[in-house]
């Protein structure tokens, strides 16, 4: 059970990943989010 949780906790934060960075960068800035931040921000999704 552990090992399907883990997928599913990587997926969305891939899912998060790839969607912010479809983002422009003022959309990024109208989140309050830097570039160089979305992985830390897909980490707490992610959990």
């Amino acid at each position: 059970m552990n090992l399907v949780r883990s997928y599913q906790s990587w997926r969305r934060y891939r899912e998060t990943v790839n969607e912010l960075n479809r983002l422009s960068q003022r959309e990024l800035a109208d989140l309050g989010i830097a570039r160089t931040d979305i992985p830390a921000v897909a980490r707490r999704t992610a959990v």
